[in-house]
């Protein structure tokens, strides 16, 4: 809780920081009322006329009713459909697609080849380029992703991990073509590794270059794209191996405290980074749990780093969070009631004070979203928003028994388990060691068997279900896609400098081997002369190693 000293009450000084958020961010309507004309305060607490607040208030330290003090009245939170498929120019389509249905943010997925850093024609990637996100092989495709997309309007999502610091590079090349300085560059990177390691595997490098690379990027984002978010450790991931909610809390945020760990270690004040680090939950079925577990995480990451890691900026306590709805909870049968799955999740979210939120597509358990499947999935972020009230006032679940309590519950467990991995030597001991890995494989197990027990039961797949022909309309990846990719790649080696790429890549190697060299500027010299993605990951690939798992 809040200890205000001073000339105000709890409750006025939090009334004094909306009347200053308020001139910032005027709120989007004066007054709010429901369908039936009755006014809906900003805020309500059990009694309106104390002086205090055992929840604490939006905007104030721990933050457990969220970050902002007016929060959706002011901006919504930003609708960031994730796409990518097949080549930088279809891809491009959809985007520019999403965004004239009123989409606020862009969100890229990457393939599989671009994800673990082989180019397009390498023998690594046969038979998936393009298929499950954009190919990206040299800063020629990201000039064509980005085509049209003004950077310095548009926030931009980088789901992508290993070679993290190559596709920032390039993005931040892109915006220098657009004339946009790295300044007013605005978006996230994932760069989440230690998840890649416990749940995910599109890891390269061993997990101590990988915190290199991590750190380096932390620096240098703080001096040269202050507004961009330097990484979003993730929880979307490790909720879709199997976890719970508690588990999926617990180890994202001891993955944050070694980020954290790392940064502070290479020598970064906490102040000069923690206020741009954001994380990614995930949002599955069970309504209440899921906005008490966003409202304990956001109490837990205030206490750490106010209490443990000393930090003096309250930016530094803040949990900035996306949320994307569960794709393991959706079924290839009955795909229309995954609408209503991701409705009820997506309302958790934003119950919950997410700042940005992803909706999947109820095609997914088959294929990537159509162009249908997709609007649908962004309409149903916009009837929330604009239909159903719920932004209408804060932390709306507020004060019930039972949100409450669950709230408390889920906050206690997760410090259990931040104490069990603390005693292990941290997260990436806990990861070196299968500690994470081993208790997301034991309940993935017994989601499983409850499943197939039906004490579980999930509409349409073990309940509920009807004789159909699963055969909607697919979005299907052309085969030609691969062959045209690598020509592509191919006309660029031919038409670039050769001997400017050799050099720029002779000096990230050199500098590779340097414990204390940062080498993000390195990496942007290379991509500026289009050095591929394949060939700057070798460079470190010879010098770090590759990480074979445990």
């Amino acid at each position: 809780m809040t200890n205000n000293k001073g000339n105000f009450s709890q409750k006025e000084n939090w009334e004094n920081s909306v009347d200053h958020a308020v001139k910032r961010f005027p709120e989007r309507k004066d007054p709010f009322t429901t369908s039936s004309n009755i006014e809906v305060d900003r805020l309500y607490i059990a009694n309106k006329d104390s002086e205090g607040n055992e929840l604490g208030y939006p905007g104030q330290y721990p933050y457990t009713r969220g970050i902002q003090p007016t929060m959706y009245r002011s901006r919504l939170w930003t609708m960031r459909q994730y796409a990518g498929f097949g080549s930088a120019v279809e891809t491009n389509k959809r985007f520019r697609y999403l965004l004239e249905q009123g989409q606020t943010g862009l969100s890229v997925a990457f393939d599989l080849p671009t994800q673990i850093g082989y180019d397009s024609d390498d023998v690594m990637s046969e038979g998936e380029v393009g298929k499950v996100g954009v190919a990206i092989d040299t800063l020629h495709d990201m000039e064509k992703l980005l085509d049209e997309i003004p950077l310095d309007k548009v926030s931009t999502s980088m789901t992508i991990n290993a070679p993290a610091a190559v596709l920032l590079c390039m993005y931040i090349a892109v915006g220098e073509k657009q004339g946009v300085p790295s300044e007013k560059l605005t978006g996230t990177i994932q760069n989440d590794i230690l998840k890649e390691y416990i749940a995910r595997g599109t890891y390269i490098y061993p997990p101590k270059p990988s915190m290199r690379l991590i750190t380096n990027i932390f620096e240098y984002c703080q001096k040269n794209l202050p507004k961009f978010n330097t990484i979003s450790i993730s929880g979307y991931h490790i909720r879709e191996a199997g976890s719970n909610a508690v588990q999926e809390a617990a180890f994202t945020i001891a993955n944050g405290m070694a980020y954290v760990d790392a940064a502070i270690e290479s020598g970064l004040d906490v102040d000069s980074f923690a206020p741009r680090l954001a994380f990614f939950f995930n949002a599955h079925n069970n309504f209440f749990e899921e906005v008490a577990k966003f409202r304990a995480a956001r109490r837990i990451w205030a206490k750490i780093m106010k209490d443990h890691y000393q930090a003096k900026d309250p930016k530094s306590w803040k949990l900035r969070f996306h949320t994307q709805t569960g794709g393991s909870t959706l079924t290839a049968q009955q795909p229309d009631n995954n609408i209503v799955r991701v409705t009820l999740q997506a309302l958790s979210a934003v119950m919950g004070g997410t700042q940005s939120l992803h909706t999947n597509s109820r095609d997914e358990a088959l294929s990537l979203p159509t162009e249908e499947s997709a609007r649908i999935a962004l309409r149903t972020q916009q009837i929330l928003a604009n239909e159903s009230g719920v932004a209408d006032t804060i932390d709306p679940l507020g004060g019930s028994f039972y949100v409450e309590e669950l709230t408390d519950r889920i906050e206690k467990e997760v410090n259990d388990y931040l104490e069990r991995i603390t005693e292990i030597g941290g997260a990436v001991q806990a990861v070196e060691e299968g500690f994470m890995q081993r208790e997301i494989q034991q309940n993935a197990y017994e989601i499983q068997k409850g499943i197939e027990k039906e004490e579980e039961i999930i509409v349409g797949l073990n309940k509920f279900k009807v004789d159909e022909e699963v055969n909607p309309d697919l979005l299907k990846v052309d085969e030609k896609l691969e062959k045209e990719q690598i020509d592509s790649i191919t006309s660029i080696r031919k038409d670039r400098d050769s001997k400017k790429v050799e050099q720029a890549l002779g000096a990230l190697k050199k500098h590779a081997q340097d414990n204390n060299s940062n080498l993000i500027p390195y990496i942007l010299d290379a991509v500026k002369v289009y050095a591929t993605i394949g060939e700057i990951c070798n460079i470190m690939r010879d010098e770090f190693g590759e990480y074979a798992g445990i």
